[in-house]
């Protein structure tokens, strides 16, 4: 008779993993993905720090330089790396009225109405062509894809504007440049993902396509809405070509355009001017006060977006 000896048990790879992971802790593993080692865990540790650095080093000097005296920039020689004194004289300044808060906002008000006008035409025109069936649904959705491979060029498209009368106007900075196509394709391919059968259920309980539009469809599709957004903010926001080829009015150009003048040294916003010259400013921190400005919107929103980017970008193109 065979005695029975008990053994340990070994809990195999795949029972660990299918434990749920913490708040902090790492994502489960698959079971043929074998555990990094030490060398590993430096190297990317490594990598990913240089990474960093080579991101965060320009703009600490940016910030630094923003924030330093005439008297530090003249000791570094330019460009400040190490604070000796923090001065906000230059945003006070810039802030305090002229050019520079003028074109700032006017970058705010071009930004919220482009972002808010192409936002509204990228999803009904999504929404359309992921209706399978819809009029006409397979053509236009040919002719949008043929813009992105062929267009009509700069002069045609200027003497489009021109000839709407668009020249020195504000619509001249968001018409043009309205629509994405990409964008719309991702919309697509993510309102295609949300099941049929919850909107024929919609439809048969009398909602039409507007409702489920707003009800079913845009409440679902919060994650790629946000990416989606912030493309088309930025977009605008960092937007300058198309104010220096349609605007002549010095008074309307946006936060862009006067910051190029600024680092260009073309010609010093209105009140700046005197201070710089008489020493109690320094224009190298005038220009880069003008660049923490033109990119602290952008930092600000990118955080609170970031998550869903995952979601958002690439469940949207895969089902594209």
């Amino acid at each position: 008779m065979t005695a029975v000896v008990d053994q340990p048990v070994e809990h195999s790879t795949s029972a660990k993993s299918a434990r749920p992971p913490g708040r902090w802790a790492a994502p489960p593993r698959p079971t043929w993905e074998e555990e990094p080692g030490r060398v590993g865990l430096a190297g990317k540790g490594l990598v990913l720090t240089l990474a960093c650095l080579a991101i965060l080093f320009p703009l600490w000097i940016v910030l630094v330089t923003s924030l330093s005296s005439r008297k530090t920039i003249d000791q570094a020689g330019g460009l400040v790396m190490v604070p000796k004194g923090i001065t906000f004289v230059a945003y006070r300044e810039l802030l305090s009225g002229g050019q520079v808060t003028r074109a700032a906002i006017i970058s705010v008000l071009i930004t919220v109405v482009g972002t808010a006008f192409s936002m509204t035409v990228s999803v009904l025109c999504a929404y359309g062509l992921s209706r399978i069936g819809s009029l006409g649904h397979r053509w236009i959705l040919m002719l949008l894809l043929a813009t992105m491979f062929f267009s009509a060029g700069l002069i045609p498209t200027y003497l489009l504007v021109q000839s709407l009368g668009l020249t020195d106007s504000y619509l001249a900075l968001i018409l043009p440049s309205a629509l994405s196509v990409f964008n719309i394709l991702v919309l697509r391919g993510f309102f295609m993902g949300i099941s049929q059968e919850l909107i024929d259920s919609a439809r048969i309980d009398g909602a039409g396509d507007f409702r489920i539009l707003r009800v079913i469809v845009m409440p679902m599709s919060r994650a790629v809405l946000a990416v989606i957004t912030l493309f088309y903010a930025v977009g605008y926001w960092s937007a300058w070509f198309n104010a220096s080829l349609y605007l002549n009015d010095q008074d309307m150009m946006p936060l862009q355009n006067v910051m190029i003048q600024l680092v260009q040294k073309q010609e010093a916003p209105v009140g700046l001017g005197q201070a710089i010259k008489t020493g109690e400013l320094s224009g190298l921190a005038v220009q880069m006060a003008v660049m923490v400005m033109a990119l602290l919107p952008v930092a600000v929103l990118s955080p609170f977006v970031q998550r869903h980017f995952k979601k958002g970008m690439l469940t949207g193109a895969v089902k594209g």
